[in-house]
């Protein structure tokens, strides 16, 4: 049977076929689909939505000690919050094989920066595959846990947007029930204590060289001669069809599956016999640094970009210097640049600190970043998941080294809150910091498409579940006050921050209001519209920064099918000019 599959949807499959009993993620563009397209196999895979990635790889580091083979995927910053623990797992092994999913993002089509995390395999001495389309994302993944097992290693999966994307055709197979290992208890393997981690550091080193011999013959990498041909391409992942769109049959191919350890010999066979041996791979020159250390002369980043991500067009002028010969489309993109939806919940927040000229406000990655685009323009900084609280504790601890009499506002959205911002709320209360954490509870995780998370009452699996509220977990750690706001409404939210800046006690803020994408919420019932005879032109309403408000033929005016009727704008003007209808 075939299907047209994403690698995302690939990889949950390629997983459900290899016989995973358990998957454990936290959502984040591109890797978000991979779990939630293997909850559609839950009868034979338990998965979850943890409430971090450094959980996520734990849960499934846990399942793989008792025995059964797990998953755990994440973007590519994700891996940063996991760091700990894939680095400790690398010295203890397998009992069940385990393989973690890493998504990077060149180009940060959703991320704030585009790390090589290939570098993670090589720091943590882990075992690296990378499938170059949907076929192979699934495929490789029976792959993975066979050498996962057989030398007692976790392995990085590594993928990239292209490839969790893009859609191919995809042979399906079977699932293979994978008999449980016997779980028993070995303190000398699975405790990493000094005396246990100084033998493990030795077969460590082993097993990378029995890796490195066997990845010389692993089915993964596959050599394509074409006769006649002077060059030699190697390459991986989504690089390898931009080199075979560019180059053709005009040069022959070393197409890595198996990226580390790297197999040396088979490398050196294959440039041998060429005039001409490129380098072809996205961001780093991972593979490129390492072969020329063995002493094979190439060519990579020399000419092509370090940076962003590759296409057939940019290795064509690169290497060949002559454009690819791709169909051009005479077409003008309107730029489009991202924007809080209409009705956001967190554009009432923003708005109300937009005024405020004597506060700061800390941000985090969501939705909420868009905080910081014109014409809201609140945000002052934006780092990573949980920086909102931690960063902002950092900021109020020196304006009050300093003199200075700013008062900090630290956003996180409800999702990050459990993800990491209850850490940096402990610190804020403990280390009494003169700030004030706010968290933007949209009652979803919005900005990777409405996954649950600890404060939705529901599960991955769809189970109802302890539904944890923010407010009670503020009050638990310590803040004396926690004040819960709709953010729509401008009148209590500004009361609600003018209070919190003046608070001498510990003050937290909770901004309530679903996003108005959750399915199942009821239905808008009124809009608003404006009377343009009314209407004054002064621009008021084109400061809350809704894309459903613009100015046409000299006057305002509201486009009906994107208003929800949050009547933030209708609050703003002060002529009366915006009004509700179909009350």
């Amino acid at each position: 049977m075939k299907q047209l599959m994403s690698g995302n949807e690939a990889i949950a499959r390629g997983a459900y076929e290899a016989g995973v009993k358990v998957a454990a993620a936290y959502p984040g563009t591109p890797s978000t689909e991979i779990l939630e397209s293997i909850v559609e196999f839950k009868d034979d895979i338990y998965c979850e939505w943890a409430p971090n990635e450094k959980v996520a790889t734990e849960v499934a580091i846990g399942a793989s000690i008792a025995g059964v083979r797990s998953l755990s995927a994440m973007k590519h910053v994700g891996l940063n919050v996991a760091a700990d623990p894939i680095f400790t797992y690398s010295y203890l092994g397998v009992n069940g094989g385990y393989v973690l999913t890493t998504a990077d993002d060149p180009s940060m089509h959703s991320s704030q920066n585009e790390q090589d995390n290939r570098y993670y395999a090589k720091f943590g001495k882990i075992p690296m595959i990378e499938p170059s389309d949907s076929q192979e994302a699934k495929d490789f993944m029976e792959e993975a846990f066979k050498v996962s097992e057989e030398f007692d290693t976790h392995v990085l999966y590594r993928v990239t947007t292209r490839i969790c994307h893009s859609k191919s055709v995809v042979e399906l197979g079977k699932r293979k029930e994978v008999e449980p290992k016997k779980y028993e208890r070995n303190a000398a393997k699975f405790i990493a204590a000094p005396a246990n981690a100084k033998i493990a550091r030795i077969k460590v080193e082993e097993r990378m060289k029995a890796l490195e011999e066997y990845a010389c013959s692993s089915p993964l990498n596959k050599v394509e001669y074409n006769e006649n041909t002077k060059t030699g391409i190697i390459t991986a992942g989504i690089s390898y069809q931009y080199a075979k769109e560019v180059f053709g049959d005009n040069a022959s191919y070393l197409k890595l599956g198996f990226t580390f350890p790297l197999p040396m010999k088979l490398i050196k066979e294959f440039a041998s016999k060429f005039e001409t041996v490129y380098i072809i791979e996205e961001l780093d020159p991972f593979m490129e640094e390492q072969i020329k250390a063995a002493g094979v002369k190439c060519i990579g980043k020399e000419r092509i970009p370090v940076m962003y991500e590759l296409n057939p067009d940019i290795v064509a002028k690169a290497l060949l210097n002559k454009e690819n010969e791709t169909k051009k489309v005479n077409a003008k993109v309107v730029g489009r640049p991202p924007v809080l939806c209409p009705g956001c919940p967190h554009r009432g927040f923003f708005y109300t600190m937009s005024k405020k000229k004597n506060t700061v406000v800390t941000g985090d990655i969501g939705c909420y970043t868009l905080g910081g685009s014109p014409p809201l323009s609140a945000l002052d900084t934006c780092i990573c998941m949980g920086a909102g609280f931690s960063a902002g504790m950092g900021m109020a601890k020196a304006f009050e080294a300093t003199g200075s009499d700013k008062k900090v506002f630290g956003v996180v959205g409800d999702s990050t809150f459990f993800h990491s911002g209850i850490t940096g709320a402990i610190d804020i209360v403990y280390n009494k910091g003169r700030m004030v954490p706010v968290v933007l509870d949209n009652r979803i995780t919005g900005m990777t498409g409405h996954q649950n998370n600890p404060g939705t009452g529901k599960t991955l699996m769809g189970e109802d579940a302890v539904q944890i509220d923010p407010v009670d977990v503020l009050k638990a750690v310590g803040y004396k006050t926690v004040k819960v706001v709709d953010p729509c409404d401008l009148k209590a939210m500004d009361e609600v921050v003018t209070e919190a800046e003046n608070s001498k006690e510990p003050y937290a803020i909770v901004a309530k209001r679903p996003c108005v994408l959750i399915k199942g919420l009821p239905p808008f019932k009124t809009k608003c519209k404006v009377d343009r005879d009314k209407c004054k032109k002064c621009k008021m309403c084109l400061k809350v920064g809704c894309p459903a408000v613009f100015f046409k033929d000299g006057t305002s005016y509201i486009e009906q099918s994107m208003c929800v009727g949050c009547e933030v704008c209708m609050q703003v003007c002060k002529f009366d000019a915006i009004v509700k209808v179909g009350e």
